[in-house]
């Protein structure tokens, strides 16, 4: 059974950093993108950041320059450095995982993903 389980959520003041890990099990099929999300209460979720199976990276403008996403390929984990964060990131961060190159065309769209973890809170205050 695939699990994805993040960890990493705090409390921050503006302009801290934090730095949010999934662990991934149970596969035994390729993932070709894996990414990190995000939902704020009443709006959508959102793509933040993605790492293609190859390394390629794409990030949502809202954090270009401030957050970095990695994998650890050995240990199927990919991470999500946050610096500078702002209120406004204040949300729940998924992890997710997608078996299909669907994810490399609109790779920051929740509806490319296969699995989900169950989130992590991020809290920003000002």
């Amino acid at each position: 059974q695939v699990q994805l389980v993040e960890s990493g959520g705090g409390s921050v003041q503006a302009g801290g950093s934090l730095r949010l890990s999934c662990a991934a099990s149970g596969y035994t099929f390729s993932r070709y993108c894996m990414g990190w999300f995000r939902q704020a209460p009443e709006k959508e979720r959102e793509g933040v950041a993605v790492v293609y199976s190859y390394g390629r990276t794409v990030y949502a403008d809202s954090v270009k320059g401030r957050f970095t996403i990695s994998q650890h390929n050995a240990k199927n984990t990919p991470y999500l450095q946050m610096n500078s964060l702002k209120p406004e990131d204040t949300a729940m961060y998924y992890c997710a995982a997608a078996i299909s190159y669907d994810c490399y065309s609109g790779s920051l769209l929740p509806s490319r993903y296969n699995y989900w973890g169950q989130g992590t809170q991020v809290t920003v205050s000002s």
